[in-house]
């Protein structure tokens, strides 16, 4: 989530500041001070009926052209005088001051006016458009469980977040060398069509690489986010087996039974942290899928404190001495291989790639799950959650909604079009996946669910998609499903600031009584 350089904030906060100061400023010197320099215009002749109408400027506003009066008005007619006649010329057919047309012919004459002459019928007003269909009606229940989530954003990088919230509106905009992309074919054409450099500084894959690394040489195998072809194949391969249907099977039996233990409290009344008990559930996960014997408490505290300094390292922020941000990634980075060493399995190429994928495991379930349980808990969805039919397409919508990678920072190996819009080799890429999924703007709703294609893009596209989507959305299930029966409120919350992905670092809840369901 970087956006390269400080200097390309400050460059991205004048890009919008600057022309609203220029058009305020504008605005108010139209009204004081006359152009400098107009363009010549054509006199009418003294007594022409078009003359008020030439000085009225367009739409027959008075003074909008320019005039020194705001109210330039047509001279008053002597009493019985008639008004001039308007003659109606063919369309796209100039018409002299004669009333001549420029064809040589008179114009016809037009209706007779003046005293006695019968009214014309009114003609009927052409009726404007149909009005765009608004989206429907967001309750208060909703509204509150989207303003909690957002807290996670703003608490972490309320500069980032709310810049990118101002670029927003643009689909691909570019400020310096950084192309802000938010519009889902431009972001899917990127990760698919368009060449991309996954070493360089500021990218995922050197966050990995940063976090994988205990010391001052890269790993010396590749960690998955880095590779392409041959090698990118092969890694993936290696992981087929563990995160396939039949390995998500074998695995779904661990994570249900910490679950069901972890909840047991809410039948006593007592509260329960679901951050914690979702950070159980994945380091235990992630020891089963790596078949590695390790405390699976201690594996998820260091794969999210390697990933959080990676990122704090890549993002731009206060300023901090490099060597003591570079000093944290490296001790992490060296906790976590210390947790996953296991004697005769120390080859390095073996070492990152599990290391990596303990880190994506951990961090996008301890982010995900509990952001969901406080969408359902403030919505009240629990009825859909309990729901078997419904609660697959609701753990989708909700994946979709809190994005658990919001922002997928590439860099270009070799020059293309986003959107329409020239990309250099070397330019920074922000892809807002958040912004395409139009998680944003439309709230979950399992019984009108987006279509996949756009859903999908939370976890990437084309051969680099995150291979754990599956996996992911499973545990998402399974803990909806364990949640539902307490019907849970959430009685504490406190953001992550320093979490890799945006989530809470505690979310505290207590069960509820059964609410009424929420109008459809």
């Amino acid at each position: 989530m970087a956006l390269g350089s400080r200097p390309a904030a400050v460059r991205l906060v004048a890009h919008f500041i600057s022309p609203k100061l220029d058009e305020r400023r504008d605005m108010t010197t139209a009204h004081t001070t006359p152009h400098a320099a107009e363009e010549p215009r054509q006199t009418l002749p003294e007594g022409c009926p078009f003359a008020a109408a030439a000085t009225a400027g367009p739409a027959g506003v008075p003074g909008a052209a320019g005039s020194p009066s705001a109210t330039t008005a047509v001279p008053p007619r002597a009493p019985g005088e008639a008004m001039a006649s308007a003659t109606p010329v063919e369309p796209g057919v100039p018409m002299g001051l004669d009333g001549s047309t420029a064809l040589g012919a008179p114009a016809a004459p037009g209706p007779p006016t003046g005293p006695g002459t019968p009214a014309r019928p009114a003609v009927p007003a052409t009726p404007p458009p149909p009005a765009r269909s608004a989206p429907p009606a967001r309750s208060a229940r909703t509204a509150a469980a989207r303003r909690r989530d957002r807290r996670v954003y703003t608490a972490a990088h309320p500069v980032l977040f709310a810049l990118l919230a101002v670029a927003r509106h643009k689909p691909v905009l570019r400020i310096g060398r950084t192309v802000l992309v938010h519009d889902a074919d431009a972001l899917r054409h990127a990760l698919t069509r368009l060449p991309l450099d996954r070493t360089a500084a500021g990218t995922t894959g050197r966050a990995a690489r940063s976090a994988l690394d205990p010391g001052d040489a890269a790993p010396t195998g590749g960690v998955l986010f880095d590779q392409q072809g041959a090698a990118h194949r092969a890694a993936r391969r290696g992981l087929a087996d563990g995160l396939s249907a039949a390995g998500v099977a074998r695995l779904r039996p661990l994570w249900q039974d910490t679950l069901a233990r972890g909840l047991a409290p809410l039948a006593e009344g007592r509260d329960v942290d679901l951050v914690a008990l979702a950070r159980e559930a994945a380091g235990i996960t992630a020891c089963a899928l790596l078949g590695v014997d390790a405390d699976p408490l201690r594996l998820a505290d260091a794969a999210a404190d390697a990933a959080a300094a990676a990122v704090r390292e890549h993002l731009p922020s206060l300023p901090r001495p490099w060597a003591r941000s570079r000093t944290a990634a490296v001790d992490a980075a060296r906790r976590l291989r210390d947790v996953l060493h296991e004697p005769g399995r120390d080859r390095a190429e073996d070492a990152a790639a599990r290391a990596m994928l303990a880190v994506a495991s951990v961090t996008t379930v301890v982010a995900a799950l509990p952001r969901a349980a406080a969408w359902c808990a403030d919505a009240g969805w629990w009825d859909r959650a309990a729901d078997d039919t419904s609660r697959p397409a609701l753990a989708r919508e909700l994946l979709r909604v809190t994005a658990p990678s919001p922002l997928l920072p590439r860099v270009a190996a070799e020059p293309g079009t986003l959107g329409g819009r020239p990309v250099r080799a070397g330019d920074r890429l922000l892809l807002v996946a958040r912004h395409a999924v139009r998680a944003h703007t439309d709230d979950p709703d399992c019984r009108h669910p987006a279509e996949p294609a756009l859903s999908q893009l939370v976890f990437g596209a084309g051969p680099h998609a995150c291979p754990g989507a599956r996996l992911a959305t499973a545990q998402l299930e399974d803990f909806l499903n364990a949640l539902a029966p307490y019907r849970p409120v959430v009685v504490r919350a406190r953001a992550d600031r320093r979490a890799a992905l945006p989530g809470w670092r505690s979310l505290v809840v207590r069960p509820g009584a059964t609410p009424a369901p929420e109008p459809a």
